[in-house]
């Protein structure tokens, strides 16, 4: 990274849930890591994520209520103005009385009053986003941003530019081949026969669980193995079998990552930029639920030919042999997926985030 020109203070905003959380602390830790005596603040709610995760990380958060948009004409949105304006008043304390030089948000119930705080208090402030579908609050933001950063080609954001995820260290430094042995050894796998890796997140994905608990012998049958991650929800048995490893949770994702040749999961923001990143082919199966964002998510690995995507509701265990065995046995196609899925990812999403930072200050 280049070296910040002086000291600067620095306040991230965003949180709620992992996906504002954990590209927001990977931009924090850079930012550590580039200047020392740099003063990185961060701007949560007292009920998301962050309230536990910031602190741990080391950093000082300081708190904003949390103040939901009304959806709909009823008590809660004829109380939001007053609301609103004290969560503001809130982040322009906190700017006044730290000294901060320049925001930058993620998303989330801190970001909006923040992006407000920000431009009262003539302060450069930067927006992030994560979706391919973008949130309310970084769709107002972007509108008076000094910069609007995207993880996703298409995401519907004003004067935005792809600059990535910011991605855990772990993921930024992984060496796949490197790692392969001891991520075989871990998992009770042979690291010289690929490995179809298939996940759903904590919890696990019902319908993925339910397609491979019936196709995981065609997955063997192939000449292939099975890391199967179940998700803590999940009561799914492990045959016992040499070749599947089914477990409920890995709390070592690069070792995971590692061992995989192909992929099946979700398409998560974090999920998709992290896979796209270690350039590995995949399968995504949207979830279902929401608005349809996890779809958007993968559009540009699909489109570049790094990934198929494969609707929730078509996933059974019947789609798993008509489309996920060809890929199973066609090298050629999955070393073409690989390129292009690398082509689309970036791993200097964090570096990318702090340059924009830089931009809005020298501004």
């Amino acid at each position: 990274m280049t070296q910040a020109p002086t000291r600067r203070t620095y306040l991230l905003a965003g949180g709620g849930t992992a996906g504002h959380v954990n590209p927001l602390l990977a931009v924090a830790d850079g930012l550590r890591e580039r200047d020392a005596d740099a003063d990185v603040l961060v701007l949560g709610t007292r009920e998301g994520l962050e309230a536990r995760l910031v602190p741990l990380r080391g950093y000082e958060l300081l708190f904003v209520d949390k103040v939901p948009f009304p959806r709909r004409p009823n008590g809660a949105a004829a109380a939001f103005p007053q609301r609103f304006s004290r969560a503001v008043s809130q982040v322009r304390e906190h700017i006044r009385s730290h000294g901060v030089e320049v925001v930058v948000g993620f998303g989330g119930y801190a970001s909006a009053p923040a992006y407000v705080a920000a431009r009262r208090e003539r302060v450069p402030f930067v927006v992030h986003e994560a979706n391919a579908r973008p949130g309310l609050a970084n769709i107002l933001g972007a509108r008076s941003a000094a910069g609007v950063g995207v993880a996703f080609e298409g995401t519907p954001l004003k004067r935005s530019r792809v600059v990535g995820m910011p991605l855990r260290r772990e993921i930024v430094t992984l060496d796949r081949a490197a790692l392969r042995s001891e991520a075989a050894a871990h998992f009770g796998l042979d690291p010289e026969r690929p490995t179809l890796l298939v996940f759903g997140g904590s919890l696990g994905a019902k319908r993925l669980n339910d397609a491979f608990g019936e196709a995981w012998r065609d997955v063997l049958g192939a000449g292939w193995q099975l890391l199967h991650v179940t998700g803590s929800n999940s009561d799914l048995p492990d045959p016992g079998v040499a070749g599947c490893a089914v477990v409920r949770y890995v709390d070592r994702m690069d070792l995971a990552f590692a061992l995989a040749d192909l992929i099946v999961s979700r398409s998560g923001a974090a999920t998709v930029s992290e896979i796209s990143a270690l350039g590995i082919p995949a399968v995504y199966v949207p979830y279902a639920v929401g608005n349809g964002e996890q779809a958007l998510n993968a559009g540009s690995a699909v489109r570049a030919g790094g990934a198929v995507l494969i609707a929730d509701a078509d996933f059974t265990a019947d789609r798993v042999r008509a489309e996920v065995l060809p890929l199973l046995r066609d090298d050629e196609r999955r070393a073409r997926m690989a390129s292009a899925a690398a082509s689309v990812g970036t791993r200097t999403g964090t570096e990318n985030v702090i340059a924009m930072l830089d931009e809005a200050l020298a501004r």
